[in-house]
């Protein structure tokens, strides 16, 4: 258990302290989401610090959603039992099992990106119409004055001649210029935290780099912190100060994304980045990681999860489970032959 001043942690729960000076903006410490009997996410502690980019990385199934939606506190008590020894956003316990967060916690001091526009977006109302209904409810503006801020924010987010545009619906914009709409949404009321789910899915390779960019000068502009979910090291390499990886529901590194993208030290790590085509050396391989993920919810016993996948597993990776372990410069790792990784991996 971390120690802590007041209601704030002063340290993480695996022994690192945040890299950076200054209270974090949000801080998870023992974060385990169970449904159906299945422990879907199991034990994920992490801070984030303000002002900066975040990105939470895995394959799907790894619970990276189900981590983001938890702390917002968008899953359902009916299907998802939520459980952690402390979540603190801007130094305040957040209980949402007691209905006790911080006022205007959804909207106000955070904004949700979902991964499908098309899906989010309501097909019967305008998009001026969506956006405008953040301000009615939020701040209370009648219906003229928010309509002028849903211009203001598609101007924003970079959609041309947004004030002919509010009145168009979903189906009348492209895939990216949706992400745009869901972005302004997001961070209308100018939230302390963007949570961006895999927001560049489906998107050619152009538009991806220009929502990224977005994202990026809107945390500037806004002074926000922004929590990419992604499986694309690509985005990670993009826009990430920090990078924390997931596997089979629980975090296995962490650290400075120079840290990671260069010595990644727990094999699926490096399994995620050699899978990435190497636009500077078109005679490097791509090699793809060997077998499956696993199912949601499926339990390891004593031994580690990625162990069936791994080149570099050993006898004891198949009959104990690593604990995470903090190594140079602020990074952790759960791994016990990350020295090997590190030492072997290509270069």
């Amino acid at each position: 258990m971390a120690g802590r001043e007041g209601n704030r942690p002063v340290s993480a729960t695996e022994g690192v302290d945040a890299p950076w000076s200054g209270k974090p903006l949000l801080s998870v410490r023992d974060l385990t989401v169970r449904a159906g009997g299945l422990t879907l996410v199991d034990g994920v502690s992490f801070d984030l610090a303000p002002g900066t980019t975040s990105a939470l990385v895995g394959e799907s199934g790894s619970g990276k959603s189900l981590t983001a939606q938890a702390i917002l506190g968008l899953l359902s008590a009916e299907v998802y039992t939520v459980t952690n020894s402390g979540l603190w956003f801007q130094g305040e316990a957040l209980h949402f099992e007691r209905r006790r967060v911080p006022k205007g916690f959804q909207g106000r001091l955070t904004g949700y990106v979902m991964q499908d526009p098309s899906s989010a977006l309501d097909p019967t109302m305008t998009v001026g119409g969506q956006i405008a209904e953040m301000f009615v409810v939020h701040r209370g503006l009648n219906r003229r004055s928010a309509l002028a801020e849903a211009v203001r924010m598609l101007d924003l987010v970079r959609i041309p001649k947004a004030s002919s545009r509010i009145g168009d619906y979903p189906h009348q914009f492209s895939g990216g210029m949706k992400q745009r709409v869901l972005i302004a949404m997001a961070v209308a009321l100018s939230p302390r935290l963007l949570v961006a789910d895999e927001p560049t899915t489906a998107l050619d390779v152009t538009v991806q780099a220009e929502i990224l960019a977005l994202i990026d000068d809107l945390r500037s502009e806004l002074d926000m912190a922004v929590l990419i979910i992604t499986h694309d090291f690509g985005v990670v390499y993009q826009c990430a100060d920090r990078v924390m990886v997931m596997y089979a529901g629980r975090l296995v590194e962490g650290g400075e994304t120079l840290q990671i993208t260069e010595r990644g030290r727990h094999p699926y790590t490096r399994g995620l980045i050699d899978s990435i085509p190497d636009i500077d050396d078109h005679t490097r391989p791509v090699i793809a990681i060997p077998g499956q993920p696993p199912r949601p919810g499926t339990s390891w016993g004593e031994s580690c999860a990625f162990h069936p996948r791994c080149g570099w597993r050993r006898e004891r990776c198949t009959t104990r489970t690593p604990a995470m372990e903090a190594v140079d410069e602020g990074s952790i790792v759960r791994c016990f032959e990350w020295p090997r990784v590190v030492a072997e991996a290509r270069p």
